[in-house]
C-alpha cells in the first residue's frame, strides 16, 4: 500500500537538500489507503513542525484529493516531498490515470454545481493550502500539487533531520504484514457493501453528513483565504458562527430527537437490526453536536469574543452544583465513586464561575470516561493568591510522552477505553484556553495504570476586575530624547512589568488601559510603535486594529500584538506588524520593537576609545551582529564623527586623552544634532555611587571592561560579557538578528 522512496538525500546524511527530497510515496488502491494517506499526512506535518491546525488542514486537503482519485479514477499515487533550501515547503503530489475532470475551470472558479460534492472538495482544498495546482486531461488523467511553507519558527530540515523523519515514520508504520491488512480490510469492505444494500436510508444520511462536513471545511478555508481584510474576515466569522449555531445544530438536534422517538417505540416496534442502526445514528448525531459546541467555544476564545463576567461565588457552592450536574454520568457504573472534598480556608472567589465550572466539568467527565473502577476525587486548595483545583482519578493513566499532546486540538490518546468512549479531542485544549483567559493555567500528572490528576490554577480575583490596585494617573508628557511607545493593556501587573522593562531604554512608554485612553493619547502625539493586547475586557480590539490600518493617518504606525493566545496567523493577517506571546521577556520585547522602528535599516555604531586592544575586544563581543562600526581614538574625533555620521549608538570610554569621557558626554547631550543618540559607557574606571547615578541619567547602560589576561578568561565569563553587551545594544535601539541559542 505504501513504499519508501529511495532518494539520494536519504542515503547521504551529509548532503544538502538542494531542490527536492521525497519523504514518502503511497499507492492508493483500496479505500483504506485513503485513511492511511490522511494519517501519514498528519504524521509528516507534525514531524516537520506544523501546528495542530495546519496538521488538520494538510491532512484534510490530502485525504480529500486522494479520495477523489480513488472514487473517480479507481486509484492513484500520493507523493510527499520536501522542497527548497533556505525557504522550505511541504509539497504533496497526487496523480491518477482516470478520465480527467471535464469541468475543471468552472470548478476552480466556483461556478460548478456538483451532485457528488467533488467541486466543493477541490475548492475547499485549494483554500486550505498555500499552493494548489491541478492539471487534468482525458489522456493523462489528473495531477494535483499542493504545498504549504514550513513554519517560520521551525528549523531548516537538513539531510540528517530528513533521515530522522523517515525513521520515525517507519517506526509508526503498521507492524502486521501488508497482505493480512489488505485481506482484512477487503473483508470489511465487502461486509460494509452488503450492509449498505440493506440500509439505504442510513447511507443517504451519511452522504448528507459528508456534504455538511465539506461545507464546514469550505467555511474554514474561506475564513483563512479572506483573513487579509479584517472587516471581511469578521463578516465571514459572524456568518460561520450563525450557520453553525442554527443551520447545523438544528438538523443535528432533529436527528437526535427523532432517533430517540424511534428507540422509545413511539411509532411501533423495531427489529433488532433497526434498533442497532438507529442507535448508531443517535450516537453520531450526539458526537457531532459535542464537536460543534467545542469548536464554537474555541473559535470564540481565539477571536477574543468570549466575555469574562467576574462575580463572587464560593467553592463549596460550585462543588454542590457540579455534584448534582454530573451525578447522571454515574447512573450506569456503580463501581466508580465521585467524591467532592469539602473546601477549607478558601475565601470567596471573584472570577467567571461559568468558565471555572466548564473547566472542571471537562476534567471530571474525562476522568469518569477513563476510570473503570475506583474513584474520582475533586478538591481545591489555596496557594498564595490563587486557588488550585484538582481532579484525581484511579483510571488508566497517561504515558509521559502524551501529557502535553492531550492539550492539543483533536488529539486523543489511543487506548481500549478510548475506543469505547469517543470524544472530540477539544475539551482539554478548551479548558487550557479558558484558564489562560482567566489568568491561570492547567497541567496534569499521571502514571500509566495508576491514574491521573488534572490541575487548574485560577487567581482569587480575575486580573481584569475593578478591585485591582489603581494605576497612577495617565500622563502624556513627552521626553524629546526618547521614542514614544503606546501600550494598550488592561492588566495592572503586566503594565507594571512593562514600565520596568522600558527603564533605561530609548523608549518612553505611555500606558492606556482602555481604547478610549489610547485614542486620547494618539490625538496628542504619534507613537513610534503601538503595543496592543488583543484580549482587552469588553473592548473591540479587533475593530481598533482594523481602524488603525484603514486610516491613512495611522496605517504606517507599526503595531505589535502581545497577548496570551498564540493566534499569530490571525493577528498578522489582520494587519499587525509583529506578534509575541505572553509572558514576554525584556530582551525579546525590546529587540522586536527595535526591528519595527528601524525595519531593514543597517545600524551604525560609533566606538570612542583610545586603546586599540579595547576596541578590538569590544568588536569581538559583537560577534556576527550586522553593524557598521566607526572608530574614534579621542574625544574631538568622536564628537566630529557623531555630528557627521549620525550613528544609531555611541560606545564611550571614560578614560581618554585631552578630553575625559564625562566632558565628551556633556558636549554630546548639549548639542542638538547629537543629544538624541543613545550612549553606552564602556570603561575600566571604578565609579562611586554619585558617578553611577549621574551617568545613568544620560546613558542607556554602563559596562565594565573585562581587562584580564587571556589565561584567566573563561568561556563562561566571555559569554556573560557578550550577553551584557547585546542587552545594552538592545536598550539603545539596535535590532539584533540572533540564533535562538544566542538569545539572552
Amino acid at each position: 500500500m505504501g513504499r519508501w522512496a529511495d532518494g539520494e538525500n536519504l542515503h547521504n546524511p551529509k548532503s544538502k537538500i538542494e531542490m527536492r527530497a521525497t519523504i514518502l510515496t503511497i499507492e492508493v488502491r483500496y479505500e483504506q489507503d485513503v485513511v492511511m494517506t490522511r494519517q501519514r499526512a498528519r504524521q509528516i506535518a507534525e514531524l516537520l513542525g506544523f501546528d495542530s491546525q495546519d496538521q488538520t488542514r494538510i491532512a484534510t486537503a490530502v485525504s480529500e484529493i486522494a479520495r477523489n482519485a480513488f472514487q473517480y479514477a479507481k486509484g492513484g499515487r500520493v507523493e510527499f516531498r520536501l522542497e527548497g533550501e533556505s525557504s522550505q515547503s511541504l509539497l504533496v503530489c497526487i496523480r491518477d490515470k482516470g478520465s480527467g475532470i471535464t469541468n475543471l475551470n468552472s470548478i476552480l472558479e466556483g461556478r460548478y454545481t456538483s451532485e457528488t460534492g467533488m467541486g466543493l472538495g477541490i475548492t475547499g482544498c485549494k483554500r486550505l493550502m498555500d499552493l494548489f495546482e491541478i492539471e487534468s486531461s482525458p489522456s493523462h488523467g489528473t495531477t494535483v500539487r499542493m504545498g504549504k511553507p514550513l513554519p517560520k519558527r521551525s528549523p531548516l530540515v537538513n539531510a540528517s533531520r530528513l533521515t530522522q523523519i523517515v525513521d520515525e515514520l517507519i517506526k509508526r508504520s503498521p507492524s502486521n504484514p501488508f497482505e493480512e491488512i489488505q485481506q482484512q480490510n477487503q473483508e470489511l469492505l465487502y461486509a460494509l457493501e452488503e450492509l449498505q444494500k440493506r440500509e439505504e436510508a442510513l447511507t443517504q444520511l451519511n452522504r448528507e453528513l459528508e456534504d455538511t462536513n465539506r461545507g464546514v471545511v469550505a467555511l474554514y478555508a474561506e475564513l483563512d483565504e479572506k483573513a487579509d481584510s479584517l472587516r471581511r474576515a469578521n463578516e465571514l466569522k459572524t456568518r460561520f458562527l450563525s450557520n453553525m449555531s442554527h443551520e447545523f445544530r438544528t438538523p443535528v438536534n432533529s436527528i437526535t430527537s427523532l432517533s430517540r422517538m424511534l428507540l422509545d417505540r413511539m411509532d411501533g416496534e423495531l427489529t433488532p437490526e433497526q434498533e442497532k442502526q438507529v442507535t448508531f445514528i443517535r450516537k453520531a448525531a450526539e458526537g457531532l453536536s459535542d464537536l460543534v459546541n467545542d469548536l464554537l467555544d474555541l473559535a470564540k476564545v481565539e477571536a477574543g469574543k468570549i466575555v469574562v463576567q467576574p462575580d463572587e461565588f464560593e467553592v463549596s457552592e460550585l462543588f454542590g452544583t457540579l455534584r448534582g450536574m454530573l451525578r447522571p454520568l454515574l447512573a450506569h457504573n456503580s463501581s466508580i465513586a465521585l467524591v467532592f472534598e469539602e473546601p477549607h480556608d478558601i475565601p470567596t472567589l471573584r472570577t467567571d464561575e461559568g468558565k471555572v465550572a466548564q473547566i472542571l466539568r471537562n476534567f471530571i467527565s474525562n476522568a469518569l470516561k477513563f476510570t473503570a473502577t475506583g474513584e474520582v476525587r475533586v478538591s481545591a486548595v489555596r496557594v498564595s493568591n490563587t486557588i488550585t483545583f484538582s481532579v484525581a482519578d484511579t483510571g488508566i493513566g497517561i504515558a509521559p510522552e502524551d501529557t502535553e499532546r492531550i492539550f492539543e486540538e483533536f488529539v486523543q490518546v489511543d487506548s481500549p477505553l478510548q475506543r469505547q468512549v469517543k470524544g472530540t479531542g477539544l475539551g482539554l485544549p478548551l479548558s487550557r484556553k479558558l484558564a489562560e483567559l482567566l489568568g491561570g493555567s492547567v497541567w496534569v500528572t499521571s502514571t500509566l495504570g495508576v491514574g491521573s490528576t488534572f490541575f487548574a490554577s485560577i487567581p482569587l480575583v480575575y486580573p481584569g476586575s475593578p478591585e485591582e490596585p489603581a494605576l497612577p494617573p495617565v500622563s502624556w508628557d513627552l521626553d524629546p530624547q526618547r521614542l514614544p511607545i503606546l501600550v494598550v493593556e488592561d492588566n495592572a501587573e503586566t503594565l507594571f512589568t512593562y514600565e520596568k522593562y522600558f527603564q533605561g531604554s530609548i523608549y518612553q512608554p505611555f500606558l492606556a488601559r482602555t481604547l478610549i485612553q489610547a485614542e486620547q493619547a494618539m490625538a496628542l502625539f504619534t507613537p513610534s510603535v503601538i503595543m496592543l493586547d488583543i484580549l482587552l475586557e469588553e473592548q473591540n480590539t479587533w475593530g481598533f486594529l482594523r481602524e488603525l490600518k484603514e486610516n491613512q493617518v495611522t496605517q504606517d504606525i507599526p503595531i505589535l500584538v502581545v497577548t496570551v493566545i498564540d493566534n499569530e496567523k490571525q493577528v498578522m493577517a489582520s494587519g499587525a506588524d509583529g506578534f509575541l506571546v505572553k509572558p514576554v521577556d525584556r530582551f525579546s520585547l525590546l529587540n522586536q520593537l527595535n526591528r519595527l522602528v528601524k525595519p531593514d535599516t543597517p545600524s551604525k555604531l560609533l566606538l570612542i576609545d583610545d586603546d586599540p586592544t579595547a576596541r578590538y575586544v569590544f568588536k569581538q563581543f559583537l560577534g556576527d551582529i550586522h553593524l557598521t562600526v566607526i572608530e574614534a581614538v579621542d574625544g574631538r574625533e568622536g564628537i566630529h564623527l557623531a555630528q557627521v555620521e549620525k550613528p544609531d549608538c555611541i560606545v564611550l570610554d571614560l578614560s581618554l586623552p585631552e578630553m575625559s569621557g564625562i566632558e565628551i558626554l556633556s558636549r554630546l547631550k548639549n548639542d542638538s544634532t547629537t543629544n538624541q543618540i543613545p550612549v553606552i559607557i564602556n570603561t575600566s574606571q571604578p565609579l562611586d555611587a554619585q558617578e553611577q547615578t549621574t551617568l545613568a541619567e544620560n546613558t542607556v547602560a554602563i559596562l565594565s571592561k573585562e581587562m584580564v589576561s587571556e589565561d584567566v578568561v573563561t568561556a563562561k565569563r566571555c559569554q556573560e560579557q557578550i550577553a551584557r553587551v547585546r542587552e545594552a545594544l538592545v536598550k539603545a535601539g539596535i535590532a539584533l538578528e540572533l540564533c535562538e541559542e544566542d538569545n539572552v
